[in-house]
């Protein structure tokens, strides 16, 4: 048998067990969540799923981890982020990197090409080998909260939807900065290329650059196009023409009356989409909001039409969400039928980004605070006063817990009363009942609300025993 001595004595832990010393830290890119910051995540969760679910979504739930060939070839250069497994047992398999490749996935396993209509939504952790910068919510480990929309419907209907749902969502987070959404076309920006002379075969490296203008000038995008992609000069500038273009729906019609646009099928097909949804948009008030960028190309190989992107105004933290609708995903995970066609599920989806959102809402505790978005979820502490009390306290505690009410109390015997008030204050915990052998005998219990922190209460409101728990109701129903 192995006697250790008492820490801090003699041979070290680790050196008795034939272990090195080492330092507790969670890996690079990733962190733990304390109670107060997974009350303010739970708020941002509970929020979102709210409007996901008010739109008429359900929710699945799909592996951590999927067979490798799956992700592969679906994220065009960021598929270096991608996390590899090691072989353990005959599968080469990754860690997700978005929730999108195993919702297409899913919906190729489980779905009806032509018949299969579904709004889904998902909340749930990805992994990503990125360059992580913790202070603006860019992790190695993070949620992603999804929202769908996959199955054959009419042009744009669905798409604007989607934009409505990224709206209502940003709004009901009542974000303490301003936002806006970029919004661009992929067939647009393709066939932008194309017209400007961009070989088909060039078009996705082409895009990969284009994609960096939020982060650097189009000197520079520029001198990458030319010098490391192989793009003329002349090319570029015309490029340079289109993509520096920001503005309104009225960027949209002067695109539709640009001739050579129009002559190419993908180009006119993605200004004619985009006219539709902004037409539409006007119900939901998209105009507030969104805003057509062509420089916006979301890197990930699997768009096929409109995409998104929801940035903060004021602040340099990345897009706080994004999207797009990806027709091509789903059918090319199938196989091809007998007429070597490949069956599709059109989908539509938006990912909004809780850890950056979080980085933003924690920044303003005042806020968080104004909410009441509390820790602790109790709402009721019982408090004996003189002798312990305990079975009495554990029998109010019951009744409560009956009733549907969170409630608590010290795991003392004996408990000094200054230790439950602290105990009351450092949770803080709405409603106190006070209870000593007096109020035993009479029958009554005393409710202070510890959140007023007046005088006038005295010692709490006194109510009857039978009492208690209409009153208590009444009492957090007035408080929420």
């Amino acid at each position: 048998m192995l006697l250790l001595r008492p820490h801090g004595r003699g041979t070290p832990f680790s050196r008795l067990l034939g272990m090195r010393a080492y330092s507790l830290k969670t890996p690079k890119g990733t962190r733990d969540y304390d109670a107060k910051d997974m009350a303010l995540r739970q708020h941002i969760f509970d929020t979102i799923t709210g409007v996901f679910r008010r739109h008429g979504a359900v929710t699945i739930d799909t592996p951590v981890f999927e067979l490798r060939d799956t992700l592969m070839d679906k994220y065009g250069e960021d598929s270096k982020l991608i996390y590899d497994l090691a072989d353990q047992g005959g599968e080469a398999c990754s860690l997700r990197y978005d929730l999108t490749v195993p919702f297409a996935r899913y919906l190729a396993m489980h779905g009806k090409a032509q018949q299969f209509q579904l709004k889904r939504y998902q909340l749930a952790k990805v992994y990503r080998r990125d360059q992580p910068a913790m202070t603006k919510g860019r992790l190695r480990e993070f949620y992603q909260c999804d929202f769908d929309i996959a199955g054959q419907y009419d042009v744009m209907l669905p798409d604007t939807e989607i934009l409505g749902v990224l709206t209502e969502t940003l709004d009901a987070l009542q974000l303490p900065v301003d936002y806006q959404i970029k919004l661009n076309h992929r067939q647009l920006l393709d066939g932008l290329f194309q017209v400007c002379g961009v070989l088909p075969s060039d078009v996705r490296s082409v895009s990969a650059a284009i994609d960096k203008l939020d982060k650097m000038s189009w000197a520079d995008v520029r001198y990458e196009l030319m010098h490391q992609r192989g793009i003329d000069g002349s090319v570029a500038d015309r490029i340079g023409h289109y993509v520096q273009q920001q503005g309104d729906a009225q960027l949209i019609d002067s695109l539709a009356r640009d001739d050579g646009l129009m002559a190419h099928a993908q180009a006119s097909q993605g200004i004619k989409e985009l006219q539709l949804l902004m037409s539409y948009g006007e119900v939901f008030d998209l105009q507030k909001r969104v805003r057509i960028d062509l420089s916006l190309a979301r890197g990930l190989d699997y768009y096929t039409g409109i995409i998104y992107e929801a940035v903060a105004r004021e602040k340099d933290v990345g897009s706080i969400a994004a999207g797009g609708r990806y027709d091509d995903l789903v059918g090319s995970l199938l196989p091809q039928d007998k007429k070597k066609k490949k069956k599709q599920i059109p989908c539509i989806g938006l990912s909004i980004g809780v850890e950056r959102i979080y980085s933003l809402l924690q920044e303003n505790q005042a806020e968080v605070a104004r909410r009441g978005i509390r820790s602790h979820p109790t709402d009721v502490y019982v408090i004996s006063v003189g002798d312990g009390l305990v079975k009495e306290r554990m029998q109010l505690a019951k009744e409560l817990w009956d009733a549907g009410i969170a409630a608590s109390y010290m795991y003392k015997t004996k408990p000094k009363l200054e230790k439950q008030w602290a105990a009351c204050d450092r949770e803080e915990i709405p409603l106190a009942i006070i209870v000593g052998q007096d109020e035993l005998d009479q029958g009554i219990v005393r409710i202070k609300d510890m959140a007023a922190k007046d005088d006038a209460q005295g010692k709490g409101q006194t109510v009857a025993r039978t009492d208690m728990i209409a009153t208590i109701q009444s009492l957090l129903k007035r408080a929420s």
